[in-house]
């Protein structure tokens, strides 16, 4: 029997990360749920595509664009099941047993949320998004999204836009619920530019996607 999972993940100069989120898929590999992995790359001018290379990764390559690279990906996927990361992520031992509870289960995924920082910031912006999670079935990407390429295709897959790819499947989707396991994320953008400051701007930006704002103008007040 073939292993269930393809896993995607979008990267655009990813070198710094991408060996830790590698690292911890290995444990996938050993309980039998990963057929293969797919590196969706937007132009990366480091050493992300060597890496991936390294990995065995299937790459495939296009303009930088989450969305885009995203579909890309999936469009090369052959696992009856897709696991979507970001490159900046690291999913925690013992992920393998949520999952395996999961595929038994169906339906749509995400991992609950971690920084890789200490302190009452990172602890209270996390909870805001497990909460949106728990509440609303409303994960961002960095937490990770399981589910099966079925519901994937009826769902319309990622839309090709830069920013609230994430949110736009999700919404196609309904509702997502959280795995029993924790999905530990980079807080280099928390870092530099101040927490506070941070999360209110992917509230604000949220909220005008949902209000119906262009994503590429959405995108670019994000990168500023």
């Amino acid at each position: 029997m073939r292993a269930p999972i393809s896993i995607v993940i979008p990267t655009l100069n990813a070198q710094a990360g991408l060996p830790q989120c590698l690292a911890a898929l290995t444990e996938g590999l050993h309980e039998g749920l990963i057929r293969e992995l797919i590196v969706t790359d937007g132009g990366s001018g480091d050493a992300t595509l060597t890496v991936a290379e390294a990995a065995g990764a299937v790459i495939v390559t296009g303009a930088p664009s989450r969305g885009g690279q995203l579909r890309r990906g999936v469009q090369v996927a052959r696992g009856e099941w897709l696991l979507v990361i970001h490159a900046d992520t690291v999913l925690a031992p013992g992920w393998t047993r949520a999952v395996h509870a999961a595929l038994d289960a169906g339906g749509a995924w995400a991992f609950r949320l971690r920084f890789d920082a200490k302190g009452p910031w990172p602890m209270l912006v996390a909870g805001w998004a497990n909460l949106r999670t728990r509440a609303f079935g409303l994960p961002y990407g960095d937490q990770g999204l399981l589910l099966p390429m079925a519901d994937y295709a009826v769902a319309g897959g990622y839309p090709d836009i830069p920013l609230m790819e994430d949110v736009a499947l999700v919404r196609a989707l309904g509702p997502v619920r959280m795995l029993d396991a924790v999905a530990v994320t980079s807080a280099e953008r928390y870092r530099r530019q101040g927490w506070l400051r941070r999360g209110a701007r992917n509230l604000l930006t949220l909220a005008r996607y949902l209000a119906g704002a262009d994503p590429e103008r959405l995108a670019q007040g994000y990168r500023r």
